[in-house]
């Protein structure tokens, strides 16, 4: 980034501290995979929030916090993706939404900034660079808006440091979401990991804490594991013995053909199955000598995005005897995932305002795998966490 460009992006950062400390009425979600199932759903629902907000505003679950600040109804949205064709077009592909919903403001997505995606084979300063100059931009035809970056690229094949913690020692070309997660926190921008993939790496967590941004993530908590999360704190509050769980996802999209790869669906997969001993506070299946907590994902064309779960939970109550419970979830991958990543953005600005930096473990209600030091677990745990956070926002006791 020439001078020049450093000048103005420290020019958008200054009116964005300027904004600290008060009300903001506009937001800037920056995607990473705009063109996604998830990231075109996303950008719909923003647009629509400005034009009809009572079809979006309730099932964002913030607005049932007591003390958190309402959601803005000025969302902007930018972003990155390999894709050439048009946002407008990727929507009508994915097939996510009925080709009726939002007809009058579809159009208004042809307008949307969308960059390309950092070349492959460049290094890693080169697309750190090269996204940092697409942020500016993004925030310069935005400049009162607060920008937040949500990464929402594909799982991709799990990636260690292994050379003394340097983060050019990763194989970036392998894991392309360290090239947005170190522009956001160059650019003082926070950062929502949506995805599985294993972002928040020691080097970067120290970086976000010393740029004073904070971090969300990491796996959004959608579907199946959501309501597994709600079931195993109500089977842990009722005594009930767990000795086995086995869990079957279907579903069509990119994402589900993407976790065919057994090298990309390991971070998910792990991601599903521990936190169900953390919740109940034991090994299932300890009995047997080994793990009864059996995950599984398939991809299945016909389901596209409207994913289904299957589990069966098998108990035991008084004296051992064996009870069973069958459960059934036929949702939809897009529509659950939209909400909960305008609902972290907003979380994000008002954390970043009250002080916070590096990882946020209490929204841990939100993820599969939460960031940070000792995360809450139970479903009580994880609701209450954030009344807590709610109420230190609006008392400014944040540390």
């Amino acid at each position: 980034m020439n001078v020049s460009s450093y000048k103005k992006l420290k020019e958008v950062l200054t009116v964005m501290e300027s904004l600290s400390h008060t009300r903001y009425s506009s937001l800037l979600l920056l995607i990473a995979g705009i063109k996604g199932a998830i990231g075109s759903t996303l950008s719909l629902a923003a647009h629509l929030m400005q034009h009809q907000p009572e079809i979006i505003r309730p099932y964002l679950a913030t607005a049932e916090i007591e003390g958190l600040p309402a959601f803005p109804e000025e969302i902007h949205v930018a972003g990155w993706d390999v894709r050439s064709d048009s946002l407008e077009k990727a929507i009508g592909e994915h097939g996510v939404l009925p080709a009726d919903l939002g007809s009058s403001v579809r159009r208004e997505l042809q307008f949307v900034d969308v960059a390309t995606a950092p070349e492959t084979g460049k290094s890693l300063e080169k697309q750190v660079g090269k996204i940092r100059k697409d942020l500016e931009g993004f925030c310069a035809r935005y400049p009162t808006a607060r920008p937040i970056m949500i990464n929402l690229l594909p799982a991709c094949p799990e990636c260690r440091i292994i050379d003394n913690g340097h983060l050019a020692a990763m194989d970036h070309t392998r894991f392309p979401d360290l090239a947005y997660g170190l522009a956001a926190i160059h650019s003082g921008v926070p950062l929502i990991n949506f995805t599985p993939n294993n972002l928040a790496q020691p080097p970067l967590v120290e970086l976000a804490r010393n740029a004073g941004v904070p971090l969300a993530g990491r796996d959004g908590k959608t579907g199946q594991t959501y309501f597994k999360v709600v079931l195993a704190s109500a089977l842990k509050a009722r005594r009930l013995h767990v000795d086995g769980w086995y869990s079957l996802n279907i579903l069509g999209n990119a994402d589900g053909r993407n976790l065919m790869d057994p090298d990309r669906a390991r971070g998910k997969l792990q991601n599903k199955t521990r936190l169900l001993d953390e919740i109940l506070g034991y090994s299932v299946g300890e009995s047997y000598g080994e793990p009864t907590h059996k995950v599984h994902i398939d991809y299945y064309p016909p389901r596209g995005d409207a994913k289904e779960a299957w589990d069966v939970i098998d108990i035991k109550g008084l004296f051992g005897l064996p009870m069973s419970l069958r459960i059934n979830l036929q949702g939809r991958d897009s529509i659950l995932a939209a909400p909960m990543a305008m609902d972290l953005a907003h979380w994000m600005v008002l954390l970043r305002d009250a002080g916070r930096r590096g990882p946020i473990p209490e929204l841990g209600f939100y993820f599969k795998k939460p960031e940070g030091d000792n995360p809450p677990v139970t479903f009580e745990d994880q609701v209450s966490a954030l009344q807590v956070l709610a109420r230190s926002i609006a008392n400014g006791k944040l540390s």
